[in-house]
């Protein structure tokens, strides 16, 4: 088949991104290009394409980058997908995942070698080993048991040592060896997986042991593991790329440089990074802006009532009575998550961070004779302290403060001792030093930072603080939830200046929750008494402990319907993040029983939005911040992208409930709304685009605050209902009114009322409404 040409990096217009796995591959993709195409969005955005572990369903855990996934139909199946796309008028962009590939002897082709011939393999530098801390051996934490307890059912065969279906290569010349002697003469070390927390000497994703990091600061390894990718923008057949976790890199800045000089500047690339709030995306970086969770976060917050979220969160507090550090304040609750995950889950890391600072020390008259449990305990302080996922090569000392650093020192008994952290602070400012090992120990710092965030932000924290589960979502502030009106607009007209090709989103395949079940929680911060009410009413149903029961029935009236298979999930995989009662790694059955009964006699089976005349009551209000939300993300500045299945109504819940397979289905309100901006992006790129700016208007009249809305390219208004129930319960919009740009306007959402703009004719906003909570107008052409 004959590849397209390559053309210059084009700024999509939307995208619309899908999970392929084994149950939806590139032809079951091929299949709905029709339907995607009339939605009107330029580009589908497909999970990672290259090979990975047999039966993932994500695709994150990368075995081979030199080939297009087998079961998703290869190379060929990947080609005929970007060809009919093409015909339809669309252009495919691909997540790239550069940070990790599975650590799996079995499936990786680099990882098998380098366990077979140790530092002689010629993959021996892909992977960030510490040999020296595992007497030259990589450990590999995959034993169900200690050794001895499964030393019994090791086996030998055609030069690989098995056990359970797990497969690890035997070093040449070992095959003969006995038991013991054989174990021993390994370039790896098989251990109990437990032992991953304190003993592991690789780079990880995360704390997640199964997926290796892979050194693609390396120039040969960036090369060997990106010329699949280069190729396929090189044919045409990749017209962008979405780079998974960069904070994870030792140098994004580096890596994302080398990117496009390798792709020759055809790429429309932007970067998963997560934003703390107030934090700017690097302008040194070579990409069209961020993946969205920014926009995220401004379009929620602007919709979220910061009183009644306030008020919530008293009501929070009372209701489940927990310690301010165990989910009673979220500045509390944050660095204990943190001092844990540091402590306990990142523990080798911390560990190999301090024999890196240990030696630069003794290596350094400057800063001797500081104990390593004092440069361990500086190095924790740190990493908690930072309030950003990383510091960079740039702006380090912007977040490293000496703010920072004397709050580190309080940790310290002995004011003489405490001076350790302004030895790890200067190493990391580069004050004492810029050789291989100093740039090194600074790397190290930064990826261990961004794991440490978010480990113990997303994973924990955020399952440990709950008033108002909407705000708990990536890049979210559960701490403020509302942003208000005048800072979204700050931000926008700041995204439209400097970065206007950055891609906004509101539902991912790793949000917790769709943006319809958050939007119908973040309604309940506009009547923090119909939710209290709610819960007196379904107290008849015992619940293991009031944290659990505000999180689960939160949940089950988000999600709006009784369903315990995919509730209950939800909720046990809350409760383990949370870590308190039972986790991942130590599961107390009898409390997941519990919790699993209560979810299947409670949350999964009372419809909760149903259950009073008030709640009921709620539905059009739910629905108003659902549609407004998803025009304001889809008309703001930036690249909207749609995941999958939310041109409709989507309600989904925390992986893998929001990872199924696509289906298209029927057409709803969502759809009409997402046509018509999606059209008006298309006919009227320049009022979308770079330099279509962003232009606040700002209503008249008692109700004004209700009243979000704004101009784009001096051709588009968009205008949406904030907090309609409140609206209702003050009276109304009454004589409230908004003053369009001069000139005639059109609503695009029905194609027939026209409007005339100017002061001398200020537009109602009970008349502009009238239909629906929200309105869409463009200029007239007549």
């Amino acid at each position: 088949m004959t590849s397209p040409s390559p053309s210059p990096a084009v700024m999509p217009t939307a995208t619309y991104r899908l999970q392929l796995q084994p149950a939806f591959p590139f032809a079951a993709a091929e299949r709905v290009v029709p339907h995607l195409a009339g939605l009107g969005v330029s580009h589908l955005h497909l999970s990672p394409v290259l090979e990975a572990v047999p039966g993932s369903a994500h695709g994150y855990d990368v075995t081979d980058h030199r080939s297009v996934r087998a079961e998703l139909g290869g190379e060929a199946g990947l080609r005929a997908l970007a060809a009919t796309a093409r015909a339809h008028g669309l252009g495919l962009v691909l997540d790239l995942v550069p940070n990790h590939m599975a650590a799996s002897p079995r499936h990786n082709h680099a990882l098998r070698a380098v366990l077979r011939d140790g530092p002689a393999s010629p993959y021996a530098r892909w992977f960030d080993v510490d040999r020296a801390a595992g007497d030259g051996k990589v450990l590999l934490p995959v034993l169900p048991g200690r050794l001895s307890a499964v030393r019994d059912r090791l086996r030998v065969e055609d030069g690989t040592l098995r056990l359970d279906g797990q497969e690890f290569p035997l070093r040449p010349g070992t095959e003969g060896l006995p038991p013991d002697a054989l174990l021993d003469a390994q370039w790896y070390r098989l251990c109990w997986w437990r032992l991953a927390r304190t003993e592991l000497n690789y780079r990880r994703f995360f704390t997640v042991s199964e997926l290796i990091g892979v050194r693609v600061e390396d120039p040969e390894v960036f090369d060997a593991t990106h010329a699949k990718i280069v190729e396929l923008v090189a044919d045409g057949v990749v017209e962008g790329l979405r780079i998974d976790h960069p904070d994870g890199l030792a140098d994004p800045q580096g890596y994302l440089e080398r990117l496009a000089a390798a792709t020759g500047g055809r790429c429309w690339t932007v970067v998963e990074k997560i934003l703390a709030d107030g934090e700017r995306l690097p302008a040194a970086w070579p990409v069209a802006g961020t993946t969205g969770y920014d926009a995220l976060r401004l379009v929620d917050g602007v919709l979220t009532d910061p009183e009644g979220a306030a008020e919530l969160t008293d009501a929070y507090r009372d209701f489940t009575r927990r310690s301010a550090d165990r989910g009673g304040a979220w500045p509390d609750t944050a660095r204990r998550a943190a001092y844990e995950v540091v402590r306990h889950d990142l523990a080798a890391e911390a560990a190999r961070l301090t024999r890196e600072a240990v030696r630069l020390c003794a290596a350094d008259p400057a800063l001797a004779d500081h104990a390593p449990w004092a440069l361990r305990t500086a190095i924790e302080e740190l990493l908690v302290h930072l309030r950003v996922y990383r510091p960079y090569r740039t702006g380090a000392e912007e977040v490293l403060t000496p703010g920072a650093a004397r709050a580190c020192r309080a940790a310290f008994a002995v004011p003489e001792e405490a001076d350790a952290v302004d030895a790890v602070r200067g190493l990391l400012l580069g004050s004492f030093g810029d050789s291989p090992e100093h740039r090194a120990f600074r790397a190290r710092f930064a990826q261990t930072s961004s794991a440490l965030r978010a480990k113990s932000t997303e994973d924990t924290a955020f399952y440990r603080f709950a008033p108002l589960l909407s705000a708990n979502e990536v890049g979210g502030d559960p701490g403020r939830p509302g942003v208000p009106v005048a800072e979204f607009h700050e931000e926008c007209a700041r995204l439209a200046r400097d970065w206007p090709g950055t891609g906004t989103v509101l539902t991912t395949h790793d949000t917790k929750r769709s943006a319809d079940v958050r939007a119908a929680v973040a309604v309940l911060a506009q009547c923090p008494r119909v939710w209290t009410g709610l819960l007196a009413e379904v107290s008849g149903v015992p619940a293991p402990d009031p944290h659990l029961a505000w999180t689960a029935w939160q949940t089950a009236f988000g999600f709006g319907v009784p369903d315990p298979a995919r509730i209950g999930p939800a909720v046990l995989k809350a409760v383990r993040e949370e870590g308190l009662r039972t986790s991942w790694t130590e599961p107390d059955p009898v409390y997941e029983r519990a919790v699993a009964d209560f979810t299947a006699a409670g949350p999964g089976r009372v419809p909760l939005r149903t259950a009073s005349e008030a709640a009921f009551a709620l539905e059009p209000h739910i629905r108003a911040h659902a549609l407004g939300a998803a025009l304001v993300q889809l008309t703001m500045p930036g690249v909207p992208e749609l995941y999958q299945h939310t041109e409709r109504e989507y309600r989904a819940l925390v992986d893998p409930d929001n990872r199924a397979p696509y289906a298209p289905g029927p057409d709803d309100a969502r759809t009409a709304v997402v046509r018509a901006a999606l059209r008006l992006r298309r006919e009227r790129p320049a009022a979308f685009g770079p330099g279509a700016g962003h232009v606040p208007l700002t209503a008249g009249g008692p109700a004004a605050a209700h009243c979000l809305a704004f101009v784009r390219g001096g051709e588009a208004v968009t205008a949406v209902t904030r907090l309609s129930l409140r609206l209702a319960e003050a009276g109304g919009w009454r004589d409230t009114a908004l003053t369009l740009p001069e000139g005639r306007w059109c609503d695009v959402l029905d194609g027939v009322r026209e409007f005339a703009g100017g002061t001398a004719n200020p537009l109602k906003l009970a008349e502009l409404f009238a239909d629906r909570p929200f309105a869409l107008l463009a200029r007239t052409t007549n």
